[in-house]
Order: C-alpha cells, then sequence, then structure tokens
C-alpha cells in the first residue's frame, strides 16, 4: 500500500492485544469509551461514599453517646445533610471537570480547590437551612464534626482515587486518549523530545509525517506534495480512528497549517493545534474573547476590583489586629535594639512596589548603623549583623514593621519580596520576566520565601527559582492561598531556611 511513498510518511504504533482490522480496531474504542465514563463515575462515587460514610458514622456515634442508643429514626437527617453536601460538591465537580482523566491525572496539588469547594458546600447548607427554616433539624456535634473531619477525608479519598487511576493509565490502558501525530519529522521528533506521552494521559497510536519541501521547488509543487501527504494522512486516520489529532506544524507555516486543518476537519476526531514549545510555559492558557476580539491568555491581568478589595480587606483587619496583639513585643524589641547598639530604631530602605512605583520599607535594624556605606546584600556569618539582629533575622521578627507599609498601602501581608533597588536594576536585565514581580504589591512574606527560597542570591539560578515562585503566586492568587502562606510563614520550618 506504501510502497510508493518516501521512507517514514507514515508510522503505525501497534496497541497491546490488537489486530489491524477494522473491527478490532472499533473494539478497543468502545472499551475506551467505557473506561473513560466508569472513571469520572467512580471518582464521583468516592466523593459521595466519604461525604455520606462521615455524615452518617458522625450521626450514629453521637446517637448513641448522647442518647444511649440511636433514635427512633438518626438516619433521616444525617440523610438531609449527606445528600446536600453531596449535592453541591459533585455537581461542581462535575461542571468544572474534575472527575476526568485528565484532571485526575494532573499532579497538581488539589487541596486549594477541594477546601473552597467544600467551604462553598456549607455555605448552600446554611443558606437552605435558613430559607427553609430547619437549621435547628441539624445536630450541631454532627454538623461541627462533619464540617471538621469531611474535608481531610475527601483529600484522602481523591489521593486514594488519583492514585489508582494513575496505575491504570499504563501504557497500553484503554482508559488512555489515543492521539495521532501530524507533522514535520522536526517537529515530531521535538514533541517525542519534550514530553512523555503516558504520563500525560495519552497513547500515540500513529504519526504522519509530511515531507519536507525542497527549497528549489516551485509554489505549486510544493502545494501538490503537502496535499498528497495529507491524503495519506487523513486514511490513516479514518482507519486508526483516534480519539484526537494534533497539528504539529508551527503556526509561522501559515498556509501549511490552513490546509491541514481544513484537511483533517473532515475526520470524526478532536483537532489540535501545537504551536511548538512556547506556550507549554503556560499550562493554564486559554482562549479568551474580549468584545469582538479573541486571543490566547498566557497570563492573567493583576487582579480585579473585586479582588483588589477582597485583598485590601484582609490585608487591613490581619495587620490592625497584629499591631494591637503584637504592641508589647515591639517595643521590647525596639528597647533591646537601642540597648544593643547604637543608631535608630528602624531601618529605612527605599525599594520598587506596585507598578515600580518607590516606597520606603520599614524594618527592625539588625546591623550596625553605618553612614553613607553601600548597598552590599547580607551574607552568611555577616559581621555588620548585631547580636539582636541575629535572632530578630533568624526569627523573622526583624520584618513585623512592615506591617506599617501594609497599612499605608505600599505592601501586602502576602506577595512577592521587594528588592533593594540595586537588585532589582541588576536582575531585571539578566531574569525574564522579573519586572513581572511588580504586578502586584510586594508582601511581608511571599510563596518563594515560605518554599526556603530567601537570603542571599550567589547565582542567577537562586533568583530564577525565587521569580519562578513569586509569578506562580501572582497567576494563581487566592484569599485562601494567602492564609495558607500566612500559616506556614509561622509554623513551616522552611520558611526560616537561610534567614541570616
Amino acid at each position: 500500500m506504501f510502497q510508493d511513498r518516501p521512507p517514514r510518511i507514515y508510522r503505525a504504533l501497534p496497541e497491546p492485544g490488537a489486530r489491524r482490522t477494522v473491527w478490532a480496531a472499533l473494539l478497543p474504542r468502545r472499551r475506551r469509551a467505557l473506561a473513560r465514563l466508569g472513571v469520572p463515575l467512580a471518582a464521583a462515587c468516592v466523593d459521595l461514599a466519604v461525604i455520606v460514610g462521615v455524615t452518617l458514622l458522625l450521626e450514629y456515634a453521637y446517637a448513641y453517646t448522647m442518647e444511649v442508643g440511636p433514635p427512633a429514626s438518626p438516619h433521616l437527617r444525617a440523610w438531609r445533610l449527606a445528600g446536600l453536601l453531596a449535592l453541591v460538591v459533585l455537581c461542581a465537580n462535575t461542571l468544572r471537570g474534575s472527575y476526568t482523566i485528565e484532571t485526575l491525572l494532573d499532579r497538581r496539588p488539589q487541596l486549594q480547590r477541594t477546601a473552597s469547594l467544600w467551604l462553598a458546600a456549607w455555605g448552600a447548607v446554611l443558606v437552605v437551612g435558613f430559607v427553609t427554616k430547619t437549621t435547628t433539624d441539624f445536630s450541631r456535634a454532627v454538623a461541627a464534626g462533619t464540617f471538621v473531619l469531611g474535608l481531610p477525608a475527601l483529600m484522602l479519598g481523591r489521593a486514594l482515587t488519583v492514585r489508582l487511576v494513575r496505575r491504570l493509565a499504563r501504557p497500553g490502558s484503554s482508559s488512555l486518549v489515543r492521539i495521532h501525530l501530524v507533522g514535520y519529522e522536526e517537529d515530531i521528533a521535538r514533541f517525542y523530545a519534550g514530553n512523555a506521552a503516558d504520563a500525560l494521559g495519552l497513547r500515540v497510536i500513529g504519526t504522519s509525517y509530511l515531507r519536507a519541501p525542497a527549497p528549489e521547488a516551485d509554489p505549486a509543487a510544493r502545494q501538490a506534495q503537502l496535499d498528497e501527504d495529507l491524503e495519506l494522512a487523513v486514511s490513516v486516520v479514518r482507519f486508526l480512528r483516534p480519539d484526537d489529532v494534533f497539528i504539529l506544524v508551527p503556526w509561522a507555516s501559515t498556509a501549511e497549517v490552513e490546509r491541514c486543518i481544513d484537511a483533517f476537519l473532515r475526520v470524526p476526531a478532536a483537532l489540535h493545534l501545537r504551536p511548538g514549545t512556547v506556550l507549554d510555559r503556560f499550562p493554564d492558557m486559554q482562549v479568551s474573547r474580549i468584545g469582538r476580539l479573541s486571543g490566547i491568555n498566557v497570563g492573567r491581568r493583576p487582579l480585579n476590583l473585586a479582588e483588589v478589595a477582597l485583598k485590601r480587606g484582609f490585608d487591613l483587619a490581619v495587620s490592625l489586629v497584629a499591631l494591637a496583639l503584637l504592641a508589647p513585643l515591639l517595643g521590647v524589641v525596639a528597647v533591646l535594639i537601642r540597648l544593643d547598639t547604637p543608631g535608630p530604631v528602624f531601618f529605612r530602605q527605599k525599594r520598587y512596589g506596585f507598578n515600580q512605583q518607590p516606597f520606603w520599607v520599614f524594618k527592625f535594624r539588625s546591623m550596625r548603623a553605618e553612614a553613607d556605606a553601600a548597598f552590599r546584600q547580607a551574607t552568611r556569618n555577616d559581621a555588620r549583623v548585631t547580636r539582636v539582629g541575629a535572632f530578630l533575622r533568624r526569627t523573622n521578627l526583624d520584618e513585623l514593621p512592615q506591617l506599617l507599609n501594609v497599612l499605608k498601602g505600599d505592601m501586602s501581608l502576602v506577595g512577592p519580596r521587594p528588592h533593594a533597588l540595586a537588585h532589582d536594576r541588576c536582575f531585571e536585565r539578566r531574569i525574564a520576566l522579573y519586572a513581572r514581580r511588580h504586578n502586584v504589591r510586594p508582601g511581608i512574606t511571599g510563596w518563594a520565601q515560605v518554599n526556603g527560597l530567601r537570603g542571599e542570591t550567589l547565582t542567577d539560578a537562586d533568583m530564577e527559582a525565587r521569580v519562578a515562585h513569586d509569578l506562580h503566586y501572582i497567576d494563581n492568587w487566592s484569599l485562601w492561598f494567602d492564609i495558607r502562606i500566612i500559616l506556614r510563614t509561622v509554623v513551616s520550618p522552611r520558611a526560616y531556611d537561610n534567614a541570616f
């Protein structure tokens, strides 16, 4: 069939246990459909079982403990509470695609999304109970216990489900998405070099290579050659019947991409464009429409008005409470600094804030005062650090005066740490997207700091890792994310790494 074709025009990868017949190609497709339906159904059943199980267990435990035996029908109120919680959780997860194989194979942590959904479910319970005047029908002890234990139980159930799905999604599994690749040889080779298909929940079942046109060929000959290759590729795709077809032709080759689209829109498979490796840097990108314009959104806007108001309100509330509670400690630290070495209590330094606007940052002075001293980053065993200053830096207490910066609006509780102006000017020229850190207010603490990325930056790689964490925070901000970072700043040992 392919004797008159140049080599490497088509390559089919054998499917385990499948013969190359049309009937054999149909059977795996039905098994795959059942598998892709069964996995989401199983994941939903696990969530349902966890919610119902925790609620009923607590209801019966409370009944036996408080009433010496079960009451007449304790299960009715427990079933009503569990049913409402399960309805919200299952519907929300289904609508946002949390039960799909692709989501379950995603290795990003899902605690934040699950926790926010659990809070939303309980919000729905409170609203329904208030509207129907049935809040008194539920046991407060059972409701509180379900609220506290339900989230870790859901996370445990999800972890077990994800582990099972990852074990099933191995090479040859009928649950993997079957894809066919189309493109020039160098683009397909680049795809294989940069992707482990099975790790992505995919299985490449075939590859159609487009011949690169000869430089001296005229446009008509090039078009005829491309049409010939696409005709063969379409016939192969019709025979293999993959779930998805990926066109790996670079977007710069506009005419070739257009012809590939026209050719493969005629086959019953989802069609995808892969414009190269540049967009792999943005795993959460999406196509968006603004008015009549369409575009690929690779970076979110700065926080919108509602998000700014929420974050600012949280900053003001927490900073005011913290200053009130920590006032005695701040006074003691100020006295110790004055007694330790001569000089001011506070250290002020100009740094860049939101939109690269300079501001004065406040810290407790932890080094000896030196008039007109040039900026030099603190190093391990730095002779300039005072005895009290060493303790303050190890415990992060030297950063507490920045609560005043938060009240002034120059800083936030959480955000990318502001660096000295000399650092900013230096690294902005050497590190890609460094200046993007200034798209939000700087913070007293940040995602980089609680992951141990703080202190002296000896190499560009040190700063690149810090910037990568800061950009992750900017692209994934939520109030829950801020709360997590604040808690980890206090209790996580990694938040104190490299503090000197």
